[in-house]
Parts: structure tokens; C-alpha cells; sequence
């Protein structure tokens, strides 16, 4: 996997507010459990 790229903790941070948040899309929700899924292990 040449193009792997691991997402910061600040982003993993707001993305993780983002899934909590009664007023997230459906759509922005998506977007940020891949970003928490790209994060290290």
C-alpha cells in the first residue's frame, strides 16, 4: 500500500464530535467514520 495515508489526531478529534452530533448529515457522517478508519492502529 504505497498511497496509505493515516488521518491526524486533530482531524480523528473533530471527526469523532462529528458522529456524536445529533446535527451531522448522514453524508458527513460517512465521511468521518472513513476518517477514523484510516487512523493507526
Amino acid at each position: 500500500m504505497a498511497n496509505y495515508i493515516r488521518t491526524s489526531k486533530k482531524v480523528a478529534k473533530n471527526a469523532s464530535k462529528q458522529l456524536r452530533s445529533k446535527r451531522t448529515t448522514k453524508a458527513e457522517k460517512s465521511v468521518a467514520g472513513s476518517a477514523l478508519r484510516n487512523r493507526s492502529k
